[in-house]
């Protein structure tokens, strides 16, 4: 089958019309590609290239206007809103860019659609002046505010406009209005151009016009490419425009209405896909072009249509390999680029200026890949890391810039682009980012690694961060980095990074709007889903609804049918259709397929293959992890038994085997971060600390009330010191940190007045050990190696006469968590029984070191539980007694040592594996 700008041509040529006198207007540049490599086949004879633009070149051409960016115009249109408004009135530019976006818009269309603009302004001033929701004489500031914005909407249009006049610049729209007034002008000096116009749509006021006046002064051709289905059928959107056209053009008075084809409706294979999720949708067409590949070489007739932008990433991803030559032709918005959110990093971290710098914020922009390799590079290998690493050991949670310089000495430059202060200017601010830029573009090519992505990226910021440093040299509205942020992010959503490749070659993608005028036998088009194909009712506009329809503006519906005029334009001419959409519900689009293939479906035309590809995720079996112990695995076992097991690191082996050998044999350790918020472990640590310091030097005295009056008295200062050493340079004067803080001298004084109550209850205490390290042998006949079983007792004392071992605990423990029904069970059972098996291996090294005589006690003082005193170890009664056991003596060490030693046999038996297990 012919494409349509093929059988354009042919037609051309059968009027007897000299193709390269001709001038060709199409409705994108793409186009104009496909149209030269079209005639390039069709001529055997060389010729010169006709005149071949799009259709804005072709308007700004007739206005004498050159397109400025959106950049330029938010700038110019700020000084139009300054110039016409009172000081105190004026809105910052902050302010003003979240919804100076949607004025210039309204401009766009109000202009394009030439609606008269004293009419339409002072339309709207009535509006509102009517609809205002006072129905008091007297108007509330904020009333009379909002009415004076509407009242000078006509002001602020024509300051705007006369200052782009006289600089001969212009937005779209303006640049549409001053080619229709100039129409006359221009057809008086090329009355002997021919013009052709191919595959044009929906028009607006000005290009209708423009056509029209050219067509009634026979200086040009129109081509329509429109089926016979669409156009006959009434309410069918895909033929709005055209019927209107039909309608309402005074040319077809007179003239036939040519190029109505009949395509639609020859056999197609379409296929309608459900697929969870956007990248779901990505996997799939990269599965279609495997597929796809296998059997066609030439995948120049193969177009991917995006739907939904932001799915160009994951497509490319998702490209087989074997495809090679591809090229891409839309848009990419800036938001989507990876570099985007480094600057969104730097800009946020600086807008407050501060003087000490959030240790996440830096961490966010040292982990950045564009960073994370131009610091750690051959010469400073680490250089992210080191600096991570430091501010993790000495839990900084804010640094100074010069801190880092000092960490970092072979890119101090760097690092004070970084994080120097910028000082709130947004020009030092744009200045760094452009040095940045050439900075990371200097490693890429020092490197000699393909990034020729990431360099396009590089150069579009740069161009960006230019254009902003040039215009607010000239505007100065940018007084702050804080609002030089907002810019950029309300930029980031407009601006867009514009691929450009070779159109001719290789396997084509691109977006709905990229595909006007272009044919493609094999179609992809993803995203097909309500909210997206079509977007439906986004009405992103100052003006009303009833207004737009009042002044033959565009609403929603007219934007709906450009769409879907470009949706079935592709399959008129297609033989193999992929139409895919999103199955999985999402807070604001997905889940419902597009009308556009309900519509499908009803047609009853073609056969539609429609199929849902499962939302379930596959189970999978939770395999439980096993290591098994190797020659290498088990001696580093024995070294370990050599140094001594730990009650801590026996009870993490019943708790979770998987957890022990990391630890123990792999020597990996917990990844500490920076305790933004005090750990609970570093209160633990503090308490004992203090404690330790406290009682240490009473070892072998009786307490008296008058020492734990002394000890009150120095809770604080010793409390204080030991934050400091633990928590380096965090701060615990504020927050969270200052009550948890003030929580550790709450518990070490709750501590403390309940042993001087105890002591006032006639209770003697000797302190006899505090903090004091054990290490015992143990000899095991099934093992041929040596073993050690090591530890810390936070404290031995002895109350009335029975020594007790005592284990502190920061947390909560309940009694029941001390007592054990059966010897068998505990060590097997974690949860219930892992604080009675640490308590019993002190009191075993204890006693086997000869330092405790019987009777002993062994239990916890649970801080949070301080009211329950001495949590005591007791065996549960049996059946044939009811009295529960808490006293420790010869009988309960030896039944320990029993599961003790079986314990370590597991651990160490070469025939048993370490075992995940599962926990909850």
């Amino acid at each position: 089958m012919d494409s349509f700008i093929k059988t354009v041509l042919t037609d051309l040529q059968k009027k007897n019309l000299n193709l390269e006198d001709l001038n060709f207007i199409l409705p994108s540049k793409r186009a104009g590609v496909f149209l030269k490599h079209q005639l390039a086949h069709l001529l055997t004879v060389p010729v010169f290239v006709p005149q071949i633009v799009s259709i804005e070149e072709f308007v700004e051409e007739l206005s004498g206007l050159k397109t400025i960016t959106n950049v330029e115009l938010l700038f110019e249109l700020y000084t139009s809103y300054k110039s016409s408004t009172n000081a105190n009135e004026l809105e910052s530019f902050e302010s003003f860019s979240k919804w100076a976006q949607i004025l210039l818009q309204d401009f766009n269309e109000i202009d394009r659609y030439l609606v008269p603009q004293q009419h339409i302004f002072d339309y709207l001033k009535a509006i509102k002046e009517i609809n205002h929701w006072s129905l008091n004489n007297n108007q509330t500031d904020l009333i009379k505010t909002h009415l004076k914005f509407w009242n000078k909407l006509k002001t602020y249009y024509k300051d705007f406009r006369d200052n782009l006049l006289k600089s001969k610049r212009g937005y779209q729209g303006l640049i549409y209005r001053e080619a229709a007034e100039n129409l006359e002008v221009y057809i008086e000096h090329n009355s002997t151009k021919n013009h052709v116009f191919l595959g044009f749509n929906a028009l607006n006021t000005a290009e209708s016009q423009i056509i029209q006046g050219l067509l009634q002064n026979d200086i040009a051709h129109i081509y329509w490419d429109i089926d016979k289905v669409f156009i006959e059928d009434p309410i069918h959107d895909a033929g709005l425009f055209t019927r209107k056209h039909l309608k309402e053009w005074n040319y077809f008075q007179k003239q036939p209405f040519n190029w109505v084809s009949s395509h639609y409706t020859e056999d197609k294979n379409i296929e309608v896909i459900g697929i969870p999720k956007f990248v779901g949708q990505a996997k799939h067409i990269g599965q279609l072009l495997k597929e796809i590949s296998t059997t066609n070489k030439n995948l120049s007739s193969v177009a991917v249509i995006l739907g939904e932008e932001n799915l160009l990433i994951p497509v490319l991803n998702s490209i087989p390999r074997q495809i090679k030559a591809l090229n891409v032709t839309m848009g990419l918005p800036l938001k989507f680029v990876p570099l985007a959110s480094l600057f969104e990093y730097l800009f946020s971290l600086h807008k407050s200026n501060p003087d000490h710098l959030y240790y996440k914020d830096i961490i966010d922009i040292l982990t950045h890949p564009s960073i994370y390799n131009l610091l750690n590079d051959e010469e400073n290998d680490n250089g992210c890391d080191k600096i991570i690493e430091h501010i993790q050991q000495n839990n900084l949670v804010y640094v100074k810039p010069n801190d880092l310089k000092k960490l970092c000495k072979l890119d101090s430059e760097l690092i004070s682009l970084l994080f120097g202060n910028w000082e709130d200017n947004p020009d030092i601010a744009l200045k760094n980012c452009s040095k940045l830029i050439f900075s990371i573009k200097t490693n890429y090519d020092n490197n000699k690694t393909n990034n020729s992505l990431e360099l396009e990226y590089l150069y579009r910021f740069n161009i960006l961060f230019n254009q902003l440093s040039l215009l607010n040299n000239s505007h100065k509205h940018l007084n702050s980095i804080a609002v030089l942020h907002s810019i950029f992010i309300e930029l980031l959503s407009s601006e867009t990074l514009d691929f450009k490749g070779e159109p001719l070659e290789g396997l084509q993608i691109m977006g709905m709007l990229e595909s006007r005028v272009l044919d493609f036998e094999t179609v992809i088009i993803s995203s097909v889903n309500e909210g997206i194909l079509p977007s439906g009712k986004t009405n992103n506009s100052f003006i009303p609804f009833d207004v737009k329809i009042e002044n033959g503006l565009p609403t929603y519906k007219e934007k709906d049918a450009v769409y879907t005029y470009h949706f079935y334009r592709l399959l008129q001419r297609a033989k193999n259709v992929y139409i895919l959409y999103n199955t999985e519900v999402d807070a604001l689009k997905g889940g419902e397929k597009s009308r556009f293939i309900t519509q499908l479906e009803i047609e009853e035309i073609h056969d539609i293959k429609h199929s849902i590809l499962s939302s379930k995720v596959p189970l999978i079996k939770q395999k439980l992890k096993q290591i098994t112990k190797t020659n290498l695995v088990l001696e580093k076992l024995k070294a370990v038994a050599l140094r001594g097991f730990s009650p801590s690191s026996l009870t993490n082996y019943i708790r979770n085997p998987i957890d022990f050998y990391y630890e123990k044999i792999l020597d990996i350790k917990t990844f500490e971060d920076v305790e933004e918020n005090i750990a609970a472990n570093t209160l633990g640590t503090v308490i004992h600390d203090t404690l330790e310091d406290f009682y240490k030097p009473f070892e072998g005295h009786f307490l008296t009330v008058d020492i734990l009056k002394d000890f009150k008295n120095r809770i604080k200062e010793t409390v204080t010191r030991h934050f400091k050493n633990l928590y380096k340079d965090g701060d615990f004067t504020k927050g969270k940190n200052l009550i948890i803080y003030k929580i550790a001298q709450r518990y070490i004084l709750n501590f403390i007045i309940s042993e001087i109550e105890s002591l006032n209850n006639g209770n003697n205490i000797k302190i006899i050990a505090i903090e004091v390290k054990n290490t015992i042998d143990i000899k095991i006949e099934e093992l041929n190696f040596p073993i050690k079983l090591t530890g810390k007792v936070d404290r031995v004392d002895e109350c009335n006469g029975i020594t007790r071992v005592i284990d502190y605990k920061s947390g909560k423990v309940e009694q029941s968590k001390v007592e054990i029904a059966d010897w068998e069970n505990l060590i097997t059972d974690y949860d219930k029984y892992s604080k009675s098996f640490q308590i019993l291996s002190y009191a075993y090294m204890m006693h086997q070191n000869k330092r405790l005589e019987f009777p002993i006690e062994a239990g916890i003082i649970s801080f949070k539980n301080l009211g329950a005193g001495l949590l005591k170890f007791g065996k549960k009664p049996s059946t044939h007694s009811r009295t529960k056991d808490q006293l420790v003596t010869e009988e309960t060490l030896q039944n320990f040592e029993i599961e003790l030693k079986k314990l370590i046999v597991e651990i160490c038996n070469p025939q048993l594996d370490f075992i995940e297990n599962k926990l909850s």
